[in-house]
């Protein structure tokens, strides 16, 4: 058994951050980037030089630029044979860092042996402006190339110096002195991005029927079904009933496209010739861009589509257009539905696809990536631990990725992102990854970004307008067991912009109307969600820099639905919790009506007196009674978003084989001993489940029993007791009836028996139909 070590801490922290650069009024600082800290940079653009001269034996020069702060150092790229180069690029160089009082720019001329220095340009660093967004951006200015004795030489540089923050609109593209050692394509791999998710669609095929196949054995009925194909998802219909040329099926196939529709949808009409052998009697193409768009449920016009049949002459495929095959379809792009690519249990969006359905947004949500505090080592550099931590967030379609920070354990990134929020219930996920591919290239193929934890915020929990600054655990569950692999700090603030509208959302469905006026099947539905995620990650990871499989994987959850014994475990002890109340309240009343109280028993029944006698009272006393509930529980309100419950999840004592279970791959890759191990242990829970469903089925047989006349002498007492029961509640006041079973079930002890009660004894004899189970 995995036991947590105690000195672990998995409490979320408040923590009291210096936003907005201090939060001074009137400066401009408070303006932009409010939740985050304000970190200074010295930016230097270059960007472009005139007139530089030769300085090989052709009288050409190779130039680039070195920018140089102390210790830091960077360089453009270099031209070849260009005497009027063009680089317009951006060095950042943090001021925590700065190590000198005066920056050297420096235009060199490359070559083999050692670089030429063709002149520079020095600036101190106490007459660099200071620039705070939404200034405009600073004017670059030609600047006179200088040698190292002062005086002028030939050429001029193009430059733009000044003092700015993260706010900057330069930052995102700029070199960092913090990434100094990182270079070449690895440059691109550290950077903060915004991306989209692609637009995504149910493409919906309804194949109704085809005419006039062409079957090479005409001595046989043919066994004909349609095989669809859209990219990597692939369906067909069932084989037709009616075994002939003109065979029907009026069959439905759900597919996920994205936009900007790549591929074409293929339909083959195939014959089942022999086991496991299939002749393909025609295929046709169809376009997505081609294919008609519908909001709601109205029918779509049928079309016919000409079948082609390929056919191979000398190696080569050519098109056999001796006969004209059909296939009747109806097909549409569903833009009524919201495509799930999370679960809808922490879903970021709950729109439907076509734009025109979407309302209006109800308010902002802004969240400030601050900084992260004891990471763990991820990997090994030069023999020692080192993280290259970044953090990917992603709400709606909106996903974003800082930039990477190198060699740190508690790196800063300080950056802030808005989303628009069309519905209250709806999570944002942010996670914390160690960057593996910042040598770029070749040298990182093959290697996996690490992740290094996760954190969901429901945006209905957050109270509006109000900064929460938390420190939030970052945990792992591994092979080896629970590991917290550090903290990060955010500081996130949702905004409405019509509480009137926010409230109104309250009553309306979570999902949009199709998923209820007409649903798709559960099955559909995972296996639609397993398509638009791994459609997802293919075009995200398309992107420059971008955004792995394995990020995009562990963002979306893909693994959600999987067995996991200490899932269930944890479901398991949820829904004792939820009935927990009810066991409460049952054992509350057991006391009542054991008289452990007196007093209260006595308020009891006077009251219940009073609710028989006026009766009208009896659901305003329930309501009021939960309106005084709320009233007091809200002195106890929750003043904190939610986190990852190390608890709740029972991942803080888990057996080792049920974590190793946990992660096997599907289908199993452990051995067949093991494997026999686990399916006895799941044998032997399914039998508790098993018990407990036929418990359930024998209490409901007994409940129909009682009017079915299985056992002749029950059915004749029951319903000579129902006949009684007419009778005298007939000729009984229904008030002098409900306060005499009130006084009876509220009766004292010493008018009470040990034994069951009648009216149980008579139900546990009822026949259930377990005696006729094999």
């Amino acid at each position: 058994m995995q036991r947590p070590n105690p000195s672990v801490d998995f409490s979320l922290k408040e923590t009291s951050p210096h936003l907005g650069g201090g939060g001074l009024t009137g400066d401009k600082l408070t303006s932009t980037y409010d939740l985050v800290e304000q970190m200074q940079y010295l930016y230097v653009r270059v960007v472009k030089a005139k007139e530089l001269p030769g300085k090989d034996a052709t009288g050409s020069c190779d130039p680039y630029v070195e920018v140089k702060l102390g210790n830091y150092k960077g360089t453009t790229r270099h031209f070849e044979k260009r005497s009027n180069p063009e680089w317009n690029q951006v060095f950042a160089f943090s001021k925590d860092r700065i190590q000198s009082s005066v920056i050297e720019v420096m235009v060199k001329d490359k070559d083999l042996l050692k670089d030429d220095i063709i002149g520079r340009v020095m600036f101190d660093l106490n007459d660099v402006p200071k620039r705070v967004p939404p200034d405009s951006p600073l004017a670059p200015q030609w600047y006179r190339l200088e040698d190292r004795k002062s005086d002028k030489v030939r050429g001029e540089l193009m430059l733009a110096v000044w003092m700015g923050t993260q706010a900057d609109e330069a930052f995102p593209e700029a070199w960092h002195s913090d990434a100094a050692t990182v270079g070449g394509e690895g440059v691109t791999n550290i950077r903060s991005k915004v991306y989209l998710s692609p637009k995504l669609w149910y493409l919906r095929v309804n194949v109704i029927e085809a005419q006039d196949l062409q079957v090479t054995d005409k001595t046989r009925f043919p066994e004909v079904y349609v095989k669809a194909v859209l990219g990597n998802q692939a369906l067909r219909t069932k084989t037709s009933q009616s075994r002939n040329v003109n065979p029907m099926w009026n069959e439905d196939m759900m597919f996920v496209a994205a936009e900007p529709f790549e591929e074409h949808l293929v339909l083959s009409v195939e014959d089942r010739v022999a086991p496991n052998k299939d002749e393909v009697l025609g295929k046709c193409v169809i376009p997505l861009q081609n294919v008609s768009r519908r909001l709601d449920y109205k029918p779509v016009q049928t079309k016919w589509f000409n079948l082609e049949k390929h056919i191979i002459v000398d190696g080569e495929k050519k098109k056999d257009n001796k006969f004209a095959s059909r296939l009747h379809l109806r097909i549409c792009l569903d833009g009524g539905y919201h495509v799930l690519d999370e679960s809808t249990h922490y879903s970021s969006d709950l729109r439907p696809t076509a734009k025109p359905l979407w309302k209006q947004s109800i308010g902002v949500l802004e969240l400030g990536i601050l900084t992260a505090n004891g990471l763990l080592p991820m990997k090994t550099k030069d023999g020692r631990g080192t993280t290259d931590a970044y953090c990917v967030a992603k709400y709606g379609q909106k996903w974003i990725r800082t930039r990477t920070i190198i060699d740190s354990p508690t790196p800063k990134w300080n950056e802030q992102y808005t989303w628009e929020v069309f519905d209250p219930c709806t999570v944002i996920t942010i996670g914390v990854f160690d960057n593996c591919h910042l040598q770029g290239g070749d040298k990182s193929a093959g290697a996996k970004d690490s992740k290094i934890g996760k954190v969901r915020i429901r945006l209905s929990t957050l109270e509006t307008d109000r900064v929460y600054t938390h420190s939030y655990p970052l945990v792992v569950l591994q092979p080896s067991g629970l590991k917290k692999m550090g903290e990060i700090q955010l500081a996130v603030r949702f905004t409405c912009s019509s509480l009137l509208n926010m409230m109104h959302i309250y009553s309306q469905p979570l999902l949009p109307k199709m998923h209820y006026l007409h649903p798709l099947s559960i099955t559909q539905l995972e296996n639609l969600r397993h398509q638009a995620t791994q459609t997802v990650s293919v075009r995200l990871s398309r992107a420059e820099p971008p955004l792995r499989k394995e990020v995009v994987e562990y963002m979306l959850d893909v693994d959600s639905h999987m067995w996991s014994m200490r899932r269930s475990r944890a479901n398991f002890f949820r829904i004792m919790g939820v009935l927990s109340s009810l066991v409460a309240v049952v054992k509350w009343f057991n006391q009542i009506c054991n008289w452990k109280n007196p007093l209260t028993t006595v308020l009891i029944h006077i009251l219940f007196i009073i609710l028989v006698l006026y009766p009208e009272l009896i659901l305003p006393t329930i309501f009021l009674y939960l309106f005084l509930i709320g009233v007091w529980y809200f002195r106890w309100r929750p003043r904190n978003p939610p986190h990852m419950d190390t608890r709740l999840s029972h991942a803080e004592n888990v057996h080792p084989d049920e974590l190793d279970e946990e992660f096997d791959t599907f289908p199993t890759s452990r051995p067949s001993d093991m494997v026999r191990m686990r399916y006895d242990r799941l044998r032997s829970v399914a039998g508790r489940i098993q018990t407990v469903v036929g418990d359930l089925a024998t209490q409901g047989e007994r409940f129909q029993s009682l009017l079915s006349w299985r056992d002749p002498r029950a059915s004749s007492l029951f319903i000579t007791f129902c006949l009684i029961a007419a009778i005298v509640l007939y000729v009984t006041p229904f008030r002098v009836v409900a306060l005499l079973t009130g006084f009876y079930v509220l009766r004292h002890p010493r008018f009470r028996h040990k034994l069951p009660s009648v009216p149980l004894n008579f139900f546990r004899r009822l026949p259930a139909r377990t005696d006729s189970m094999i």
